[in-house]
């Protein structure tokens, strides 16, 4: 099947350079391209949907349990002819509490979850010209995380940043800044070879650390983000995404992360309208 498609595509585009100018060829042969790269774009939003949704189904079948639970408690108390009327009143009341808290939490996941595809479209759109091996943009358990490669950020062992990624931190840093109601977390990471050196970076630790801090200054002091949405740090050897036996695993191991998060206060926000136990 695929080796009559091969010939069949030459026929084809001989047909139609003989029915039709060259010039016009071209324009049908760039729209049909422009076609291909959209319909790409459109399946990766497709999955990142699908990611979404997997996710709001897993939280809302444990909230789902919890309201059971609490029906088959009312359930108990019913069939209990010792419990008094004020009993199952107070059980009822705090039902309907916790039916109102979980449309809350339900709405406000949506509302979250909408809002990071939204953010991570935007950042694959910007970073389009960048190689996947550099950059990488995912959606991952409430948060869109931007995984920076060593080799583009530093040289070996170093933590000053090279020129080149200036251009892909101002891309960031204009998306970070359009979502100023995000705070951002900064991590670097390192694979597992020990470091020559005695002076500063000390060890992998250090050396992940100063990394992260100096993403942090250049998305502050060059691209204008506010330092109090910041949190920088390393987290050294031990948080490798693949094993560091191999030189392709140490070099996915050797990264810094760009973590955008809803703000902390705004889940406590949350906690503090939990239903309350009477």
């Amino acid at each position: 099947m695929k080796a009559r498609n091969l010939i069949a595509i030459p026929v084809v585009a001989l047909f139609l350079t003989s029915c039709v100018s060259k010039k016009q060829f071209d324009n049908l042969n760039m729209n049909y391209k422009q076609s291909i790269e959209n319909l790409a774009e459109r399946q990766r939003e497709i999955q990142d949907l699908k990611g979404v949704n997997s996710g709001l189904k897993s939280e809302n079948g444990l909230l789902r349990d919890q309201n059971n639970s609490l029906k088959t408690s009312l359930d108990a108390c019913l069939s209990n002819t010792g419990k008094g009327s004020a009993n199952i009143d107070k059980l009822i009341g705090e039902i309907n509490s916790s039916n109102a808290y979980i449309q809350r939490l339900i709405s406000t996941n949506a509302k979250n979850d909408s809002l990071n595809l939204a953010l991570s479209n935007k950042l694959k759109r910007s970073l389009d010209n960048i190689a996947d091996n550099d950059v990488q943009v995912k959606v991952l358990k409430g948060v869109v995380m931007i995984s920076l490669s060593d080799n583009m950020l530093y040289k070996t062992g170093d933590f000053t940043i090279q020129p080149r990624a200036k251009e892909v931190l101002g891309k960031v840093a204009a998306v970070i800044n359009d979502y100023d109601t995000y705070s951002v977390l900064i991590e670097g990471n390192t694979d597992n070879a020990p470091l020559n050196s005695a002076s500063v970076p000390k060890d992998n630790w250090d050396l992940s650390a100063l990394r992260g801090t100096s993403i942090a200054r250049v998305l502050q002091n060059e691209y204008g983000v506010n330092p109090n949405r910041i949190t920088a740090g390393g987290r050294s050897e031990y948080n490798p995404k693949t094993t560091n036996a191999s030189v392709t695993g140490r070099s996915e191991n050797r990264r810094t992360e760009i973590i955008i998060l809803p703000k902390l206060d705004e889940f406590m926000k949350l906690m503090d309208i939990a239903p309350a136990k009477k």
